[in-house]
């Protein structure tokens, strides 16, 4: 690499070592191109048997570059947000033709989702929205940090067209996709697992993916909030990447349903909200007991299964 070529250096923090690795800028409009090829080279490859793929398109991430086939190429296109999108649109296009081609879509379970809301809005190029919702990716646990779309595809299996606001978690899919894989058995009980599985709702055959509650950490590894149904309690907040993680003098509720916005902390107008703290807190014992029982693991700590003494249990 010459010394003119525009890139940016990364230090990435091991346990013994700092690695550093460099991104070529001019490499960059072309990353999504180059993962979609591997991609479908993969999925030709494996055609013939059971596979599983995860695609994590550099797209929509800073430093945001677009391909030259999208670089300004439609006038109805107002800036490179838009062209980054209609590259994105295209590329996984290709995934799914890819799937045609193979005469396997229709007995391939395809998800589209994101790992965060939206919320790098004031970088370029400019975009995004978290729509009714508080926040961003810099706010946790704000419903606009973490709160994101998904779609799936199954066709003949999941039912096309539908439309909801159940709750599902990126945990989930573990199980689900073990369960449309008839490998259920395989799912680790030794343990109680985060994820539901989530495949009867998919399916249709359930009203309810069978999630009521979630736990949110924040990026210091602490818990943020607590989440059940549509009630939502916030022990913890930030309110921008340069500002600190606060934990206010009592934790406040929100009524997500009628308040998506989290505008209003029902401790404040509320007389009869006593109730939500029982439903809020009880997640997070159940944690705590969980982890008490069942340790986390330490980096670098070598892990054989937990002892066969340790009760059964999953959920």
């Amino acid at each position: 690499m010459g010394l003119d070529t525009p890139h940016i250096w990364e230090g990435v923090k091991g346990s013994k070592s700092t690695e550093v690795r460099e991104l070529n800028l001019e490499v960059r409009p072309l990353l999504d191109e180059l993962i979609v090829g591997k991609t479908t080279d993969y999925i030709k490859a494996k055609a013939d048997q059971p596979f599983f793929t995860y695609v994590g398109l550099a797209n929509m991430h800073p430093p945001e570059a677009v391909h030259p086939d999208f670089d300004q190429t439609d006038p109805s296109r107002l800036g490179l947000y838009a062209d980054v999108i209609a590259e994105l649109d295209h590329r996984v296009g290709q995934i799914m033709d890819c799937l045609d081609e193979a005469g396997i879509a229709d007995n391939t379970l395809l998800v589209f989702s994101s790992d965060n809301g939206a919320g790098l809005i004031d970088t370029v190029p400019h975009g995004g929205s978290s729509g009714p919702f508080r926040g961003g990716f810099f706010t946790p646990p704000w419903e606009g940090s973490m709160r994101t779309a998904a779609m799936v595809r199954y066709p003949g299996t999941v039912p096309e067209g539908v439309v909801t606001e159940q709750m599902l978690s990126a945990h989930d899919w573990y199980q689900t996709f073990a369960a449309f894989a008839g490998a259920s058995d395989k799912v680790p009980t030794d343990r109680p697992m985060d994820g539901v599985d989530a495949s009867e709702f998919l399916q249709g055959t359930s009203e309810e993916t069978g999630r009521e509650s979630l736990l949110f950490f924040g990026p210091d590894g602490g818990l943020m909030s607590s989440k059940w149904r549509q009630v939502k309690v916030v022990l913890r907040h930030c309110e921008g990447i340069a500002d600190p993680i606060v934990q206010p003098q009592f934790p406040m509720f929100f009524d997500l349903g009628s308040d998506p916005g989290e505008r209003y902390n029902l401790f404040q107008f509320k007389l009869d909200m006593g109730w939500m703290f029982g439903v809020a807190f009880s997640s997070i014992a159940q944690f705590e007991k969980t982890v008490a029982q069942y340790p986390n693991i330490e980096p670098g700590e070598e892990f054989d299964g937990y002892p066969a003494s340790a009760s059964t249990q999953k959920g």
